[in-house]
């Protein structure tokens, strides 16, 4: 069944009548600017946001979108706390740090993220990876949360793993490379940095 033109839009925060978060579309491209995305409230006027990254190159990204983060209920987490003083974030919540390679601290992580989701009841989680990050996507998931997943711009050759798991869970996932882009997923609305 072919999609329409509006159908192809991403609605990744998208509700009829709701505040939209247009911002972080402009912010991420001008080739974005046009989509309207809008977001899932439950008491309030001002959406809550979950953005979560690993500490690093990640997190690095993630405060890219700060401008326009800032601008809603956020709440940002990371793998280390220090990591908050890069983008003057007093006190970042923090989940376990965990790879392929550390299947123990990862189940951990999961339980985290579970657990942190859960606690925050976000409207929005928004990801720049990686495995903290899908985890909490997981958890957004059950809750109810519109999911969005950045791929890092290190990902010239191809999806990381932790992306091309998140595509099957996420509401979006993007790349931040043209040539990595499909007509689904990942899609391509340019990069933050």
């Amino acid at each position: 069944m072919a999609r329409t033109a509006q159908e192809s839009k991403p609605a990744i925060f998208a509700e009829a009548n709701r505040p939209r978060l247009t911002g972080l579309a402009a912010h991420c491209s001008s080739d974005c600017a046009s989509q309207q995305f809008g977001s899932r409230l439950m008491n309030s006027d001002v959406p809550k946001v979950l953005a979560v990254a690993s500490a690093g190159g990640h997190w690095e990204q993630l405060m890219q979108l700060r401008p326009v983060l800032d601008t809603y209920d956020v709440r940002f987490v990371t793998t280390r706390r220090d990591a908050g003083e890069h983008g003057g974030i007093d006190a970042p919540l923090t989940l376990p740090d965990c790879n392929k390679q550390t299947p123990i601290r990862a189940m951990l992580c999961a339980l985290a993220a579970l657990w942190l989701v859960l606690r925050e009841r976000p409207d929005v989680i928004v990801t720049t990876g990686a495995a903290p990050g899908f985890f909490c996507l997981m958890a957004g998931r059950l809750v109810g949360a519109r999911t969005l997943r950045i791929d890092s711009v290190a990902n010239g050759e191809q999806f990381s793993l932790s992306g091309r798991l998140a595509q099957s869970i996420a509401d979006e996932c993007w790349t931040q490379w043209a040539h990595l882009a499909t007509d689904h997923r990942p899609r391509f609305h340019g990069a933050v940095l």
